[in-house]
């Protein structure tokens, strides 16, 4: 080998050494920087002419698995969504309440049992009666509260929701940036190691907002899709374009995210046509939406069935009974119905009127079953008229029926039938029309409708109701706004809304109350039909769609229930008199003092409730089961968050334990390289003095 290739080797060599040294010593100096993969240098042999002269020192690479990567990617999205669903469902089971106190929901439906109770034992005093009434409104109040508290708590999720979205859209426009510095670097033969950290540690934070799948292009850029498969970031970016309809307020329904094409500065621009609808994005996003979309409305819609549980049992039983002496005047609550409506009783009930003692004046017993089933309401109204013989006087105007004894004196009383109870929907006559509800409220009829396929639905031309319906993980499958026409039936509704794209998830029917129940497919168990949007009215009634129905627990007047504000400023108006069916005209039928009617409100809060389509079952195994469930729900989700967070932690580990840099192995490796430079360097020193000599034998 001639001296040339000896010295050019040499100083290759030299090169080599110096190379491998600086990529050392910026691995040691990184030693501390997360997401930093070690450097290597890439060594090649160098031939000339089939011969070896030396090493060709190429640029240095990451140390790093694409796949360890990914799994950092996927991990890293479902620890983002564990975390911000544990966060506020931990803060929804703190609005519940500790167990066992005295402040919590359970304690103050407790309340309204033990006051029912202490009436039954107390003979029913005015102490014990107001002590009722307020659980009873105490017990409303909680509810309210704890509505009111979930919607700010759904709105606290909205407005991160915002957040999480520009979030997003920071990290697409870095990474894209780096994309474009990392091309540039590989295109002018520099390193670009340090933009590829970069954007990694920028993926791996993206990655905790949304599920993404990570592709390695062969110019050295990555794309990014979402876990639906939509394009984030190719060779062009994308941006997320969500504009809330109220930042930071509880809203019925939310907008969609949209993908678009971003600007030249970095704004959205023309849609993709791509859309985020539901959790199934993953991530801190997906927890986002699966929290406003599914768990939190899911919640309040189950505090409004058990308002309504709660206020079926309570009318029941006050619709049972009379005050003593009787008021002057029933005035119900509006019902839907109007006079030219079927009336759908069955069974007997009887209208009385008494003086100020209980002495009976008048009473009349109407058959239902002997009107016919073609008997109108009005009818009804004739036949209390007629029976009563003007000493009281019923109307019905608006959906609202009211009784009227004719003598300021006297009093009006409408009990049921001891052998044949009157029944609508489950209800009494009384309960139905609300003559004697101890619970009020103003957007609610408070019982079942009673309504069948072929009455009239009462709705006019124009008036709209939208249904949106949901999976199981709160992702929108599908919207339908309902157009009735004048003059169709409830039947025709129905049709209409299996007859919609709705229908293709399930079916819609109406139960033996008068419910619209809707029975999702297989395909979508678990489905939840909502309706946000509702401008329809019965027939000037005040009464909608969504109200008559039942379909949630949104319509079930929650928000403006309380306690009769006659009966919450005086005690002496809370029904617990009982009527004397049997007695004869001039003689007792109300006792002065009678207080048995309590001992109704007891069995009635531990007798079961229809609900529809949240079963048969008691107010207090209700409310237990939401209370529960929804404790459950926050422990599974804190566990969650404990065991993604450790999978995280792992996947962070086994990435780092690759790629990281150990400063044990850099010194060692420092070692090997400095003996190779002093190596090299032998050989230059070599070479030169062999040089010399020869030069020496010439001269």
């Amino acid at each position: 080998m001639a001296l040339n290739d000896i010295l050019s080797s040499a100083v290759s060599g030299l090169a080599a050494a110096q190379a491998g040294l600086r990529s050392v010593s910026n691995n040691i100096a990184n030693v501390n920087t997360a997401g930093y993969a070690r450097e290597r240098v890439s060594l090649s042999t160098s031939v000339t002419g089939g011969q070896v002269n030396g090493v060709v020192v190429g640029e240095p690479t990451r140390v790093a698995d694409r796949f360890l990567e990914a799994t950092v990617y996927r991990r890293a999205g479902d620890s983002g969504r564990a975390d911000v669903q544990s966060s506020y469902l931990d803060r929804l089971q703190a609005l519940l309440g500790e167990p066992g106190s005295k402040t919590g929901l359970p304690a103050r439906l407790d309340a309204i049992t033990a006051s029912a109770t202490a009436m039954t034992g107390a003979g029913g005093n005015a102490q014990t009666v107001a002590q009722f009434t307020a659980d009873v409104q105490d017990g409303i109040n909680s509810l309210q509260q704890l509505k009111g508290d979930v919607s700010s708590l759904r709105s606290d999720v909205e407005s991160e929701v915002g957040f999480t979205v520009d979030k997003v859209n920071s990290l697409l426009q870095r990474i894209n940036d780096l994309n474009n510095t990392i091309v540039k670097s590989g295109g002018g033969n520099a390193s670009a190691n340090g933009a590829i950290g970069q954007r990694m540690s920028a993926i791996q934070e993206l990655s905790g907002l949304m599920a993404v799948t990570v592709r390695d292009q062969s110019d050295g850029r990555v794309t990014i899709d979402s876990a639906n498969g939509q394009v984030l970031l190719d060779k062009r970016l994308r941006q997320l374009s969500y504009t809330p309809p109220g930042q930071g307020v509880d809203q019925a329904t939310y907008p969609d995210i949209d993908i678009r094409f971003a600007n030249a500065d970095g704004s959205p621009g023309a849609a993709t046509g791509d859309k985020i609808d539901s959790a199934a994005v993953g991530g801190k996003l997906g927890g986002l939406l699966d929290l406003r979309d599914r768990a939190l409305p899911q919640f309040s819609e189950q505090l409004g069935v058990a308002f309504t549980a709660l206020a079926e049992s309570l009318n029941a039983a006050s619709n049972a009974n009379t005050t003593a002496p009787p008021p002057n005047t029933l005035t119900g609550r509006s019902t839907g119905l109007t006079g030219s409506d079927r009336l759908g009783f069955t069974g007997k009930a009887t209208f009385a009127v008494t003086q100020a003692d209980g002495t009976l004046v008048a009473k009349t017993s109407v058959d239902f079953d002997a009107l016919g089933p073609t008997a109108t309401v009005d009818d009804m109204v004739n036949a209390i008229n007629a029976g009563l013989g003007g000493t009281a006087t019923a109307s019905f105007t608006n959906g609202t029926l009211s009784i009227s004894a004719a003598s300021s004196g006297n009093g009006v009383v409408v009990a049921q039938d001891a052998n044949a109870p009157s029944a609508r929907a489950g209800a009494g006559v009384s309960q139905y029309f609300g003559l004697n509800d101890v619970v009020r409220s103003d957007t609610s009829t408070l019982v079942p409708s009673g309504f069948n396929t072929s009455d009239p639905h009462g709705f006019t031309t124009g008036e709209t109701t939208q249904f949106v319906l949901r999976d199981s993980t709160g992702r929108k499958l599908g919207s339908y706004t309902l157009q009735p026409t004048t003059g169709g039936t409830f039947g025709d509704i129905v049709n209409s809304l299996n007859g919609s794209p709705l229908g293709s998830f399930g079916s819609f029917s109406l139960d033996t109350s008068g419910r619209m129940r809707f029975t999702p497919a297989a395909s979508v168990s678990g489905a939840v039909l909502s309706t946000p949007v509702d401008s329809t009215e019965r027939s000037s009634t005040g009464r909608s769609l969504s109200d008559l129905m039942g379909l949630t627990g949104a319509s079930s007047g929650l928000d403006s229930a309380q306690v009769r504000q006659d009966i919450n400023g005086d005690s002496s108006k809370l029904p617990l008199a009982q009527f004397q069916d049997s007695a004869a005209i001039g003689t007792k039928a109300v006792g002065a003092n009678d207080t048995r009617g309590a001992t109704g409100f007891v069995d009635k809060l531990a007798a079961t409730v229809d609900l529809g389509k949240d079963g048969v079952t008691t107010v207090e195994r209700f409310t237990a089961g939401l209370l529960g469930k929804t404790g459950l729900e926050a422990s599974q989700a804190k566990d969650s968050k404990s065991d993604s967070s450790a999978r995280l932690d792992d996947a962070v580990n086994r990435r780092d334990s690759f790629s990281g840099v150990n400063i044990d192995e850099e010194l060692a490796q420092m070692v090997v390289l400095q003996n190779s430079y002093s190596a090299a360097a032998r050989v230059i020193s070599t070479a030169t003095q062999m040089y010399d000599s020869l030069l020496a034998m010439v001269n």
